[in-house]
């Protein structure tokens, strides 16, 4: 979708949850089952990953075996960073359920943009515990608070493609 801008050169928001409500339609549920999905997703990573921290260590004589304090915390940086700022703005979970992500004028998340989302939401369910979930009650456009601070949007992405 094209960047809207006004004659004031300030961009406009792209998607107007009352004009185009199949967006946003059962976003809420389909967000956890995608989330469940990427987190099984990085934990097989991170086995996979574990293993080979663990040869690496026998042939660094156990210096590489430092790398598993972070591994964890790499590797969901990593698979955040390469499909949410990748070219179909979506994590696989969020394929498989449909969802695709968008700035909040219309643009795709980034790389660095989908680390932050990240690290804002892990920062915000450490400080307010699922709870954090409760912000998507009393938005229009059902985003957490995470999407709200960085100014993107999750929407259904059958019904964007749609639109064209």
């Amino acid at each position: 979708m094209a960047t809207d801008i006004d004659s004031t050169g300030s961009r406009q928001d792209a998607y107007d949850p009352v004009a185009m409500p199949d967006l946003f339609d059962g976003i809420r549920t389909k967000r956890i089952f995608a989330f469940c999905i990427d987190a099984i997703a990085v934990a097989i990573l991170t086995c996979v990953a574990a293993v080979l921290v663990f040869i690496l260590g026998i042939f660094t004589l156990g210096l590489a075996w430092f790398f598993y304090a972070f591994l964890a915390q790499g590797v969901a940086i990593l698979y955040t960073a390469f499909t949410l700022g990748g070219p179909n703005a979506a994590t696989p979970g969020m394929r498989a359920m449909g969802l695709e992500m968008r700035l909040w004028y219309g643009g795709r998340p980034y790389p660095l943009l989908a680390v932050m989302h990240l690290l804002l939401f892990w920062f915000s369910v450490a400080l307010l515990t699922p709870l954090v979930l409760l912000v998507s009650l009393f938005t229009d456009r059902k985003r957490l608070l995470h999407d709200l601070i960085l100014g993107t949007v999750v929407m259904n992405s059958a019904a964007l493609q749609a639109r064209g």
